[in-house]
């Protein structure tokens, strides 16, 4: 049993409930959770943390003009004070190894150790960019090998690993497609993407010049096929479509959308950030996708957030394989493996846009994704997306009668469960939700998106969770759940128990403060 209970009160001795604020205390700290300033408050700048000999002798000749005029305006603290301050800090901050991050579209899921000690190895860790090609065979192999999986489980025929997360991986496809069409002579400047896409795709679109058209999503949360159809022409190069989509649901239409976008001319990008709810079980190139970029941060692992580190390789169909960027790596007849980085290389890839960054990759997202791979094997990587979708759908009927599920009537979900605030008391929010979990000791879930539901609460528990947790999880969603359903006040003002209580989030984006000033304000 808690020792506070759902509303926020802690029982008192007497077997009474008083409020939380009475048991403040004069330190502020409470209980094991401190109370921690700034590095700059517990600190003087007038004092160093260490005792250190002023020098004997003058710098050495030309160095003198490096001398500082004035002390460093830094706090002097020991390496107790030190430790004690961020490691106390770290107490503040929640993380997959505390608890769950129920975060829809973001698989911050747990990494497996083995991951990490892999990506540590020598030559790997310490691999340098610009070492010569014959000292860093060991890791093109790495990246070889990695890009090899990454076709088959797609379906695809090439994969250009160098972009470095999703967005980058969006504008690599799009730069391919408008290669493709300037191969054809074809000035193309429409880009069609459904309301249920990621809010990237429209953003990366526009980056590389396109024109934007929304399609807009049916009832059960899927594309309407008819109303894309009626916008196809000779001025559409293409569709950014994500699937499954941000509402958690596949597209059974794929293939039927990526037919009428091939026979009006255009091309098929797909946003594959939750190809971890698919892996395994469906080929994107099956369905028609002639570009797709795989964020491996979030479906083969890698601690992720807080932008980066990431990758986003792009898978590619024949039609756009031609144009994909450089540099890559290829396996000669000899078997000898090399990166390829000059424009002359060949005719079955003298089309290429370019580059778009200086160097090939991030050797540790590479390490990390194939030690994934290689640990699962192909049955394994079915049951990730079996398991994440069994866990979403776990979630999603556990808690449909509390909070309404908008597509959950249309059948399964995928990977994440979908809910809106439209049952709460009046003055309720999904806001208050999602504060009310902290006090619970959860992360909140994506909160107000995707945008076509309003008051959107999107829970992805990932293929990572146990039964045990999920049940935990699920217990305090739905304690929260009935309060706000209830008109508990106290939702208001949560969170009571955590580092900080609720901040003013309009005051905070308008007028942050960045930069700590001491008395000077």
């Amino acid at each position: 049993m808690n020792a506070v209970n759902a509303a926020g009160w802690r029982p008192a001795m007497g077997g009474a409930e008083e409020p939380a604020e009475k048991f403040a205390t004069a330190s502020g700290d409470y209980g094991l959770m401190l109370e921690e300033p700034l590095s700059f408050e517990l600190g003087a700048t007038d004092k160093c943390g260490v005792d250190i000999d002023a020098p004997d002798r003058a710098p050495a000749p030309g160095l003198s003009k490096f001398l500082r005029k004035a002390a460093p305006n830094l706090p002097g603290l020991t390496e107790p004070e030190t430790m004690r301050h961020y490691t106390r800090l770290s107490r503040q901050n929640y993380a997959i190894d505390l608890g769950p991050f129920p975060l829809g579209s973001c698989t911050m899921k747990h990494n497996p150790r083995l991951n990490e000690k892999m990506a540590r190895l020598p030559g790997f860790a310490d691999v340098h960019p610009l070492q010569p090609q014959k000292s860093v065979e060991g890791a093109l192999e790495v990246i070889e090998q990695l890009a090899d999986w990454l076709t088959r489980l797609t379906g695809m025929a090439s994969v250009a690993m160098s972009p470095k997360a999703g967005a980058h991986g969006e504008l690599c496809g799009l730069l391919c497609i408008r290669a493709a069409l300037d191969a054809r002579g074809e000035t193309r400047d429409v880009v069609l993407v459904p309301e249920s896409a990621h809010g990237t795709n429209p953003a990366t679109a526009a980056f590389a010049g396109f024109k934007v058209e929304s399609i807009p999503a049916t009832p059960a949360g899927r594309v309407d096929l008819e109303a894309l159809k009626a916008k196809l022409g000779p001025n559409v190069a293409g569709v950014m479509i994500t699937n499954p989509n941000t509402c958690g649901l596949f597209e059974p239409e794929m293939k039927a959308i990526a037919d009428a976008v091939h026979a009006a001319g255009g091309y098929v990008y797909c946003d594959g950030a939750n190809f971890n709810a698919i892996v395994g079980k469906v080929r994107p190139g099956d369905l028609g996708v002639d570009a797709m970029h795989i964020n491996l941060h979030k479906t083969f692992s890698t601690p992720h957030g807080g932008g980066g580190p990431g990758a986003g390789p792009v898978v590619l169909s024949e039609a756009l394989a031609p144009f994909a960027p450089l540099p890559f790596v290829t396996r000669g007849a000899d078997g000898s493996i090399h990166l390829v980085e000059e424009e002359n290389r060949g005719e079955g890839h003298a089309r290429s846009f370019g580059r778009m960054v200086a160097f090939h990759g991030q050797m540790g997202m590479f390490t990390r994704a194939l030690t994934y791979m290689l640990s699962h094997g192909a049955d394994g990587l079915r049951q990730v997306a079996e398991d994440a979708v069994l866990n979403a759908n776990y979630v999603l009927r556990a808690c449909e009668d509390l909070l309404p599920a908008p597509f959950a009537k249309s059948g399964p979900c995928m990977h994440e469960a979908l809910f809106s605030d439209a049952g709460l008391a009046e003055g309720f929010s999904t806001l208050d939700i999602a504060k009310g979990l902290i006090d619970e000791g959860f992360h909140p879930m994506t909160v107000y998106f995707p945008l076509v539901v309003k008051g959107a609460m999107l829970v992805e528990p990932t293929e990572t969770e146990s039964k045990a947790g999920l049940d935990r999880f699920i217990a305090s969603l739905r304690s929260v759940a009935e309060r706000a359903k209830n008109g508990d006040e106290s939702l208001h003002t949560a969170p009571h128990f955590a580092p900080r209580r609720r901040l003013d989030e309009t005051l905070a984006a308008r007028k942050p403060v960045l930069v700590w000033r001491g008395d000077a304000g």
